[in-house]
């Protein structure tokens, strides 16, 4: 009887399966994407602001001391443009009085100085050219002096009567 058990039992084995789960791409298809640009003229009305700006340039030609500072008069924006100029100017200045006071003052000097004389001699000649006077140059002045009207003794031609 242990045979005939053996012979009706019959073993069934318990399987258990263990479900492993992940994810991994599969390509199933693809996409294209295109883009196309269309331009279409479309009119609008809208407020657009602009700024506009009129340059007046005013010569003033005048000599300040100081640059003025930009400044806004009457809604209007002034702007000063300046100039440095180099003036030259021509002028007078006494710098100094030079004095001269003159005086005489009257000294006594000696000094050796060298002149010169000239003596004459005078000859009177003959109608044949001969020396029949001479006078001496030797003769001192005040002798000559004495003389003035003679000449050898005789009386000059040059006398006045």
């Amino acid at each position: 009887m242990a045979e005939e058990k053996k012979l009706n039992e019959v073993a069934v084995p318990v399987i258990e399966e263990e479900l492993v789960t992940g994810r991994r791409e599969v390509k199933t298809g693809s996409i294209r994407v295109r883009k196309r640009v269309q331009r279409i003229r479309k009119s609008i009305d809208m407020p657009v602001v602009k700024h506009a700006a009129r340059v007046e340039r005013v010569r003033i030609n005048r000599v300040v001391k100081e640059i003025p500072k930009i400044r806004e008069e009457r809604g209007m924006l002034v702007i000063p443009v300046v100039e440095e100029q180099i003036v030259v100017r021509r002028r007078l200045v006494l710098r100094e009085e030079i004095r001269v006071v003159q005086s005489t003052i009257e000294e006594r000097a000696t000094a050796d100085v060298k002149i010169t004389r000239e003596h004459a001699v005078v000859e009177r000649l003959d109608d044949q050219g001969k020396v029949i006077a001479r006078s001496d140059p030797k003769d001192p002045p005040k002798a000559r002096e004495k003389r003035r009207d003679t000449f050898m003794g005789q009386k000059s031609l040059l006398s006045r009567p």
